[in-house]
């Protein structure tokens, strides 16, 4: 009996030794760390902290059950959904969960997102005023945005009353019908419709007018009652709000829109207007809503179509992918060369060569000291001092300067263009703008730029 206790208690003595090296091995003994993958583009300039834009392989749909299981695996909270320009969405993530994400096998490619905006707007204030910078990307103050190293599209504006100037504009109801426009309130109007300095103030566009052509202005929204676009102005999407209503509260995008189609400002000035808001009353945005806007025109668009992007930030790879892929669908792309005085290739988009990159030039066709250059632009035209509509009433106007004027001169080319030849492809519109621009025209341009100054279709 004794034998027999003493052969139990030293089994079980034995089972507890067992036991309790077990336990040791599994708290000493370092667990396997869950993979990691790269992030592209962590921490460059202008990189948004949280933020992540992921693209995935061929096998995975983003918008797809499994495809949204993917990212909330590693924790990742998807803010936008990719269908068409790219199979991926935007997360918010920590850098950690970004990583593992990054390396599982149905990821392409995680890219750290960046900031895209129009930059500082420098004011223009009446005569013995001095400008004031009052307006910063989120994060930073007005002194600290004035100076960053970004692709700033800042334009010098002022405000004007209401209605066209007096004894200059004669509104277009009034005007012949070999549509010409007497005394157009923009020199640039008068400046594309001519070969040869001085101005003749007059602007005189083709028949058609760019009718039955729709052109997406991707900037602040805009204000789509106003009187200059006579009705063909609607609202697209607002990813700023998440909602339908595309309303301007900061200028750029109706002034850009103005330019493009309206019928006192405007180039192509019976072509409609859609507004995708992708940037906030600031002028601030990221690349993921700008791409969601670029996803959304790319599903959306009502051919033959043209979208204008003036805006700009540091290259960023997955928004360069987007406008080639928006492009490949069939809508041509007008983008501002940006504002830094530096090569246009170094940013995003200006730098996509399938896009019309466009630089800007003033009243002597010179390319003002703001306006990027290089082998990346196509052509140049009217950014300085451009009047159009304002966002603040119904009949409001403004003067602008920036390379965010020039693109939607060419917006405006591109939409008489294609009025006049509906199935011309993208790279067929490119071409023909290019050879009806002015060459020779333009001084100070910079190294690689062309030498080509826009010219509407005749």
């Amino acid at each position: 009996m004794a034998r027999t206790r003493t052969r139990r208690l030293r089994r079980a003595g034995g089972l507890t030794a067992v036991t309790c090296a077990a336990a040791l091995s599994a708290i000493t003994l370092p667990a396997h760390a869950a993979p990691e993958g790269r992030i592209l583009g962590a921490g460059q300039p202008g990189s948004v902290s949280g933020s992540y834009l992921v693209t995935l392989k061929g096998g995975t749909k983003a918008p797809s059950a499994a495809g949204k299981d993917l990212a909330e695996t590693y924790g990742a909270k998807i803010s936008h959904t990719y269908g068409t320009v790219l199979n991926g969405y935007a997360v918010q993530a920590n850098e950690r969960q970004a990583r593992r994400l990054a390396a599982d096998s149905r990821v392409a490619s995680v890219v750290q997102d960046t900031r895209v905006a129009l930059g500082p707007v420098s004011k223009v204030a009446p005569a013995g005023r001095r400008p004031a910078r009052t307006l910063a990307a989120p994060g930073e103050s007005p002194s600290t945005s004035s100076t960053r190293a970004s692709a700033r599209h800042a334009e010098s504006t002022h405000q004007t009353p209401p209605g066209p100037p007096s004894g200059r504009t004669t509104p277009l109801s009034t005007q012949a019908l070999d549509h010409t426009q007497k005394n157009p309130p923009s020199w640039g109007l008068d400046r594309i419709d001519q070969r040869n300095l001085p101005l003749n103030k007059n602007y005189t566009w083709p028949e058609s007018g760019g009718a039955g052509v729709t052109v997406y202005v991707i900037d602040t929204g805009i204000r789509t009652t106003h009187k200059d676009f006579g009705g063909r102005a609607s609202h697209g999407w607002d990813f700023v709000g998440n909602d339908r209503t595309a309303n301007d509260g900061n200028g750029h995008g109706t002034h850009v829109a103005g330019t493009v189609a309206g019928t006192t400002y405007g180039v192509a000035k019976k072509a409609k207007v859609v507004a995708v808001r992708v940037l906030d009353n600031a002028g601030a945005g990221t690349t993921a809503r700008v791409i969601a806007g670029i996803d959304w025109v790319t599903k959306h668009a009502r051919k033959p179509a043209v979208a204008n992007l003036s805006l700009g930030g540091y290259y960023n790879a997955q928004l360069d992918a987007a406008v080639r892929n928006s492009i490949a669908s069939g809508v041509t792309y007008t983008v501002a060369a940006g504002n830094d005085g530096l090569p246009a290739g170094l940013y995003s988009p200006a730098g996509v060569p399938q896009a019309i990159t466009v630089g800007a030039t003033d009243r002597q066709d010179t390319k003002p000291g703001f306006s990027n250059f290089g082998a990346a632009l196509d052509l140049f035209a009217p950014g300085v001092a451009i009047t159009s509509a304002s966002h603040t009433s119904n009949t409001s106007r403004a003067t602008f300067s920036g390379t965010s004027m020039a693109s939607p001169h060419a917006a405006g080319a591109a939409a008489l263009y294609l009025a006049d030849h509906r199935k011309a492809t993208p790279a067929q519109v490119g071409k023909a703008l290019v050879a009806q621009a002015a060459s020779g025209k333009v001084s100070g341009r910079g190294l690689g730029s062309p030498n080509k100054l826009l010219q509407v279709p005749r």
